[in-house]
């Protein structure tokens, strides 16, 4: 009797954990799908060209440099993995081309990473209560993450890997007492570097953390699933390691973002230093001041650039990375991560969870580390979904406290963390959905969508269009590929094989020029349209039409030539 009831009582439980999880998964898909479109205001020229290079796959196999199903895009010679791009060719296929599909990937697999999180949390403490509880605070906290929402809501390619490595973990978790899912470990591992520079770094590692880590158990599995596992991931990644081999270009992105791109300016203050030393015999000097030491004290520095609460919680970095006036993460959550902290170290936890969350938390700011711009929000996502559990960790440890204080102890505590936790959590959706596009249309290079329809509708009476391609227009000949939805045959026919790149090389289609534009020295004559920014023109030229950021402030202007 005593064991039905508590077997009635488990079953309750789990109902009742199954309709909380059910509800945070429909606030997940809210806050990622509300105005999935608009907010942001607009796709920057790395989503335009996503949703283009899928379009022009989806009509001929074939991006728009012409190589036929590519796994590296060369877009604006950038050289990105491409997994993204196909996972958007059917949303265009369903939706058309347009910013709600080239979104719409990252947001189900955003929607995705809280799923998988409750299932790795239960799954890395056994299943047990305390599991259960854990697993749905930290699935609750990734739905409303600020960090998490700012790139599951647009075509960034890291949410997509890091959703994938959590599926990794997961599988791999499950694996140790269901040894047939090995292989799936290994091939989601090997196609998560199709998704995401940073994932070459942060997975592989990741994978030699868990093998480390649960070496004993790995031992006790059937042989044969173990080799099958490397035999799927050296098939996954075989792929990836002849380009590597055949096209040095695989790598031109990360070298492009290395700290030490560019060694001249990079080692000038290392060099004088060396020489001021040789003046005054400074031997120790000359044993410090070189450029390996600089090279190791600049990848200290950015990694450890990872950890500052300012950044985390208050100031963020990039425009792009965090809605206005707000960091990556909720202050009120400052309190709880850190006592987190506290308990994962000194708490009656299984080693092998302290060190699976300290290595997945330490190996996250690797990618970054390497790059220039640190601490940057994309490189490091891989923070996430552990740095919730240590929140709520944390939470768990204080709601245990808690429980033992005065009743009107509690009753104060939890209305005052309710209310800053409700203020945190309403700021936090202002400045994301109401005054994000307002303060960051620049950033976000709005203005491109309303122009080209206008471009589009009066391009009969020109022979030519010249738009600028200089900052803010950064690449526009792609925004206008994407928002015509120019035909891919048509365009590889008239040489976009050749177009693009940060070079800013000349490029054109059609009768569209993309270049800079010198006023001065341009043909004058009423067949030629102008489009350009508000700089480009002078100030007592008769305007066709001019199109404003969000912020008041002019951003383009359509020009007759005459």
């Amino acid at each position: 009797m005593k064991k039905q009831m508590n077997n009635r009582g488990l079953k309750v439980k789990i109902k009742k954990s199954s309709v909380f999880l059910i509800l945070i998964l429909l606030l997940a898909g809210l806050l990622r799908f509300w105005h999935l479109g608009e907010v942001p205001p607009s796709p920057d020229w790395d989503e335009a060209a996503l949703g283009y290079n899928a379009y022009s796959i989806l009509q001929t196999g074939k991006d728009e440099y012409g190589a036929r199903w590519p796994l590296i895009l060369r877009s604006f010679d950038d050289y990105k993995p491409a997994l993204y791009v196909y996972l958007v060719i059917p949303a265009i296929k369903i939706f058309g081309l347009n910013t709600f599909a080239v979104r719409l990937p990252a947001a189900l697999m955003g929607i995705l990473a809280v799923l998988l999180t409750y299932f790795l949390i239960k799954e890395l403490f056994s299943n047990s209560q305390f599991a259960i509880r854990n697993a749905l605070i930290t699935s609750f906290l990734l739905a409303i993450s600020p960090w998490h929402l700012q790139f599951s809501r647009v075509a960034f390619e890291t949410a997509v890997g890091m959703t994938i490595n959590v599926l990794i973990a997961l599988l791999f978790l499950k694996s140790l007492k269901k040894p047939y899912l090995l292989p799936l470990v290994a091939f989601w591992a090997g196609l998560n570097i199709y998704v995401y520079q940073a994932e070459k770094i942060f997975t592989p590692l990741l994978v030699l953390g868990l093998v480390i880590i649960w070496r004993r158990a790995l031992l006790k599995l059937p042989r044969r699933w173990l080799v099958i596992a490397f035999i799927v991931g050296l098939v996954t990644v075989a792929p990836f390691i002849r380009l590597a081999l055949t096209t040095p270009e695989v790598f031109m992105r990360a070298k492009g973002t290395s700290f030490a791109s560019d060694q001249t300016p990079f080692l000038s203050r290392t060099a004088q230093k060396l020489i001021r030393d040789q003046e005054n015999r400074d031997y120790l000097g000359l044993v410090l001041d070189n450029r390996r030491i600089t090279y190791v004290l600049t990848f200290l520095s950015g990694y450890l650039s990872h950890f500052n609460f300012n950044w985390l919680f208050l100031t963020g970095d990039d425009t792009r990375h965090h809605a206005p006036g707000i960091g990556l993460l909720y202050l009120v959550e400052l309190p709880f991560l850190l006592l987190g902290i506290y308990q994962l170290v000194f708490g009656q936890y299984g080693l092998r969870t302290k060190y699976f969350v300290a290595a997945w938390l330490l190996l996250a700011p690797l990618p970054a580390a390497f790059s220039s711009g640190v601490p940057h929000a994309v490189r490091a996502l891989r923070f996430l979904p552990l740095i919730h559990f240590l929140t709520a960790l944390g939470f768990w440890s204080f709601w245990n406290w808690l429980r033992q204080k005065k009743l009107a102890t509690q009753a104060a505590l939890i209305l005052a963390i309710t209310t800053l936790f409700v203020f945190n959590f309403g700021y936090y959706l202002n400045q994301y959905f109401i005054q994000l596009n307002r303060f960051t249309s620049v950033a976000w290079q709005y203005g491109y969508q309303e122009a080209v329809v206008e471009v589009a509708k009066i391009q009969d009476k020109y022979d030519q269009v010249i738009v600028s391609n200089q900052p803010h227009l950064d690449q526009s000949y792609m925004f206008f590929l994407y928002y015509l939805e120019y035909d891919p045959v048509r365009y590889q026919q008239e040489g976009g094989t050749v177009s693009g790149g940060f070079a800013e090389e000349r490029n054109s289609f059609g009768k569209f020029k993309f270049r800079p534009i010198v006023w001065e020295q341009e043909e004058k004559s009423d067949k030629i349209l102008y489009v350009g920014r508000p700089d480009d023109f002078p100030g007592d030229k008769p305007v066709v039409k001019t199109f404003y950021f969000l912020e008041g402030e002019p951003a383009i202007k359509l020009v007759e030539g005459k």
